[in-house]
């Protein structure tokens, strides 16, 4: 079930007043909740503590929510002010015409916990550049040292030539030597630590970028990975007027599975079609998980009607196996997933053909599931 929140007399409403976007409000006629015992000492720490509890706990009943300990966090971090873009995200969506669901909300989750890999990955370019800064210096130095040195054995050489107390010069030479031997050693030790450091950060640099692009539960790659993905091959495949198709895929009735057999073993259902769907991927064929259980692919090489074929061969392997829960030994049941597929280049550019294989993928979970659909870009 969905609902949308209004301004008047949901939690939604009071969030808009904190925002700032509508006058706050402060007794019981204007849709708020009132502190308990209004007649008492006034105890203004205790009646905001009333009031974000009474606002949490609206959004989440209002808009059918699950009260699990991730909505909670949300719930708080919006309600609470902690969090102000996410306030505004919350608002936005429940202004729109889809409101607020659980699905929505999981998706959220998953871009926000995805918010410290983005700034540690920005950390470690930022030490990277310092680091290779910091290399240049010491390079640079090192040659300076090395020319300096050049320039003071020529003009030795040629006072040499020049001059017939010999002694003293070769006694001024080997001071020089000694001098310029110190400061390459220690040009040559400092290189080598700036370029030990380099290599260790690059490796680091190279993890952080690989953690950021996959989706921790199934070990596939993410959103932001695949869109990189489809951008990279929409250009190529332009160029080489190769067919590109895309396609996504969504769990049929996993709600039942959650409310049957818990979050955990939701999250083994997610893992075991994530694993159906890699075994089809190659160098053609890239799958993905878009959030929550919704899966993404893109197929290049291959036209829709083909694309559509791999998919539906894998939809049957997935529904002709009987899952388990290993915890409980209870049976899944039938497991399925329905799935729309969309030519790229059949609409204006490639966000457009995710919308279509987006809309396809709705045509098949109302025309009865574990079913596969073809957008007609007419």
């Amino acid at each position: 079930m969905t609902t949308k929140a209004t301004t008047s007399n949901e939690p939604v409403g009071r969030l808009m007043g904190w925002l700032g976007l509508r006058r706050a409000r402060g007794t019981a006629s204007d849709g708020g909740y009132p502190p308990p015992d209004p007649g008492g000492p006034r105890d203004l720490a205790r009646e905001a503590r009333y009031e974000l509890a009474a606002s949490i706990t609206s959004f989440l009943v209002d808009n059918d929510l699950e009260v699990s300990p991730t909505n909670l966090l949300i719930a708080h971090g919006a309600f609470s002010g902690c969090n102000p873009r996410l306030a505004q995200l919350i608002v936005a969506r429940a202004q729109s015409p889809q409101g607020i669901t659980q699905k929505w909300l999981d998706e959220l989750e998953e871009q926000e916990s995805g918010q410290p890999d983005r700034a540690e990955l920005d950390k470690l370019m930022t030490r990277l550049e310092a680091n290779l800064d910091a290399f240049h210096a010491n390079t640079k130095q090192a040659r300076s040292a090395t020319s300096d040195y050049g320039v003071e054995l020529e003009q030795h050489v040629s006072d040499l030539e020049q001059l017939q107390k010999t002694g003293r010069i070769v006694s001024s030479l080997a001071d020089l030597a000694k001098v310029m031997l110190e400061r390459t050693r220690k040009a040559e030790e400092d290189m080598r630590k700036s370029e030990d450091e380099a290599k260790a950060l690059r490796r680091s640099l190279d993890r952080a970028r690989r953690d950021a692009e996959l989706d921790y539960l199934t070990g596939l790659p993410n959103r932001r990975a695949f869109e990189n993905l489809l951008d990279r091959h929409y250009r190529e495949a332009r160029a080489a007027l190769d067919p590109l198709s895309v396609a996504f895929c969504d769990i049929d009735e996993f709600k039942k599975v959650n409310d049957t057999h818990g979050h955990d073993a939701g999250d083994r259902v997610i893992k075991a079609i994530a694993d159906t769907l890699a075994r089809i991927s190659d160098d053609k064929c890239h799958v993905a998980r878009h959030g929550g259980e919704e899966f993404v692919m893109l197929f290049r090489g291959l036209t829709p009607t083909e694309a559509a074929q791999k998919l539906d061969d894998a939809r049957e392997a997935l529904a002709d196996r009987r899952l388990i829960n290993r915890k409980t030994d209870e049976p899944f049941g039938q497991i399925t997933f329905s799935g729309g597929v969309a030519d790229v280049f059949g609409y204006g550019d490639a966000r457009a053909a995710l919308k279509a294989a987006d809309a396809a993928l709705y045509k098949a979970k109302t025309s009865g599931r574990n079913c596969i659909r073809i957008a007609d870009p007419a």
